[in-house]
């Protein structure tokens, strides 16, 4: 089992950043590839970033390339999503969850474990 809990949201301008840190704990956090998904009201979980166990490989959503930067630091079980250039379009809940797949996957589907979700609101 891996535990999972998202911080660092909250409300900002258009423009602005934010940086959402999520601390991981139970199963080794090395083992599992951690992925930040997000979800508008009204709308379908999206995937936004994933990150391989080394860092050396990141995936991200068309929608965020250039703006938003995947990171972890397993020596303290973390990873985290800086958000830069935010638009209002970005509001939503981010959730942070963990797979046990070796590669770099997209699909809600496949990850196993989730966190409780942040809230992102971003004004225009």
């Amino acid at each position: 089992q891996v535990q999972l809990v998202e911080s660092g949201g909250g409300l900002v301008q258009a423009g602005g950043s934010l940086r959402l840190s999520c601390a991981a704990s139970g199963r080794t956090f090395s083992s599992v590839v951690p992925g930040w998904f997000r979800q508008a009201p009204g709308k379908e979980r999206e995937f936004v970033a994933t990150i391989s166990w080394s860092g050396g490989t990141t995936r991200y959503a068309d929608s965020v390339k250039g703006r938003f930067t995947i990171s972890r630091d397993n020596a303290k079980n973390t990873v985290y999503l800086q958000m830069n250039s935010l638009k209002p379009e970005d509001t939503a809940v981010y959730y942070c969850a963990a797979s046990s797949m070796r590669e770099l996957v997209v699909a809600t589907t496949l990850y196993n474990y989730w966190g409780q979700g942040t809230q992102v609101t971003v004004s225009s």
